[in-house]
């Protein structure tokens, strides 16, 4: 990630996809201005993306000059990065929850910033990109009774998604403070040691701690490949010691290009102010909020967040009419198939 661009524009949020295969987009050239200022969906062929691999001088990045490219055998694809490229990876639910895995670029339409995108990159079905998660567990007294359970959970999820050859995750508790337990590693044992490591006790600093994980951690997590960034979040959703607000916490991670997925730890019959405040956060990231009925069900909790993110799509566009000015960019993107939901964040930061 460029440094001081909080958001490198990797966003694949807002694609207008549906492109017809006489658009610009399914050539591969900018679109006509029509087209890229008239606010409403194009119809997207599938030729329209251009191949990684054939890159040509004037889109590659500095990192990735000629007589310099490297190639990861871990990886299906490579993608060089330009600032003013946006990176999306979401995902697609029906009205039960269950993932759609098999659609294809002329399924959805996307507009960014109420523009369709100037030129798609490349599209892809159950991405492979590396994995960088943060583990953010609440570690405030509130949980105490349940907290070791939590634990548990948090251990098996991490040993079933990390891949040590291509993903990274750290470990982070937060009561009045973050308190970070593990940096980045592909060490299962570390990150093991450092969940383990956790107690609980003291007040509940939420927002400080999601601010913290984005700015301290996933501003940073991107070398010269795209990677798919998260964090998992155990919480009861309550706050009663942050400096920061909700709104900073959300645009932290927007800024930061991360899906946040929060699980519940308040299994009340009924939710309270706090689940609502995990559910604002997931939405606003592209993520989702799951809540448990019974502590014993966060496994279940762990392992959807585990199938979502093996069910990803990844999406590279250029936007149309971009200003590096570090403006909040929205982006809407949807399924022509409206029973179809559409996982995404709402909008990134542009590079200032």
């Amino acid at each position: 990630m460029i440094k001081g661009f909080p958001t490198i524009l990797r966003f694949v949020p807002v694609l207008l996809f549906a492109f017809s295969v006489s658009s610009a987009f399914a050539q591969a050239v900018p679109a006509s201005p029509a087209s890229a200022t008239s606010g409403s969906p194009a119809p997207v062929a599938a030729g329209n993306q251009a191949q990684p691999t054939q890159t040509s001088p004037a889109q590659t990045s500095p990192a990735t000059a000629p007589g310099q490219a490297q190639e990861n055998p871990d990886q299906q694809y490579t993608i060089t990065r330009q600032v003013n490229e946006v990176d999306l990876v979401f995902s697609v639910t029906d009205h039960h929850g269950h993932f759609i895995r098999d659609l294809q670029q002329s399924d959805f339409a996307l507009l960014d910033d109420q523009k369709a995108p100037e030129r798609v990159y490349s599209f892809t079905q159950q991405t492979n990109l590396p994995l960088r998660v943060g583990i953010v567990i609440d570690t405030s007294t509130s949980i105490r009774t349940r907290f070791q359970f939590e634990q548990q959970a948090a251990i098996e999820f991490l040993l079933q998604i990390v891949k040590p050859s291509t993903d990274k995750a750290f470990v982070m508790g937060f009561d009045v403070t973050p308190d970070y337990k593990q940096d980045w590693t592909n060490s299962l044992d570390l990150l093991t040691t450092g969940i383990n490591s956790l107690r609980p006790g003291g007040g509940t600093a939420l927002f400080d701690a999601v601010y913290s994980a984005c700015r301290d951690k996933l501003l940073t997590a991107r070398g010269t490949e795209p990677v798919r960034k998260a964090i998992v979040l155990v919480s009861d959703g309550d706050d009663n010691q942050s400096h920061a607000y909700l709104d900073d916490a959300i645009k932290e991670c927007q800024r930061a290009e991360t899906i946040v997925y929060a699980i519940s730890t308040n299994v009340s019959p009924s939710r309270d102010r706090g689940d609502d405040t995990l559910q604002k956060i997931a939405l606003a990231t592209g993520g989702r909020a799951f809540y448990p009925k019974r502590i014993e069900d966060m496994p279940v909790s762990f392992a959807a967040i585990q199938d979502e993110l093996r069910s990803q799509y990844a999406l590279v566009y250029k936007p149309a009419d971009f200003k590096a000015d570090g403006a909040f960019r929205p982006i809407y993107l949807f399924c022509h198939n409206r029973g179809y939901q559409v996982n995404v964040r709402k909008g990134y930061f542009a590079p200032k």
